[in-house]
């Protein structure tokens, strides 16, 4: 799943980050550009944690 740009960006490089895992206290996404791998809460997009989160514990995440 691909985090919108006016959402979040790859603190590296500016390039899209692209989410790919979660669970039920983090999300985890790499860089589409550079590789960048980050481990952040799941509110981290600038969202409350409502939209990126539940879609990501939904499609990549554990059971809950």
């Amino acid at each position: 799943m691909l985090v919108d740009l006016n959402d979040g960006s790859c603190p590296q490089c500016g390039g899209q980050l692209e989410i790919t895992g979660a669970d039920d206290a983090s999300l985890d996404a790499e860089c589409t550009d550079c590789g960048e791998y980050l481990h952040v809460e799941p509110d981290a997009f600038n969202d409350g944690g409502i939209k990126y989160w539940p879609q990501a514990m939904a499609e990549l995440g554990e059971d809950w």
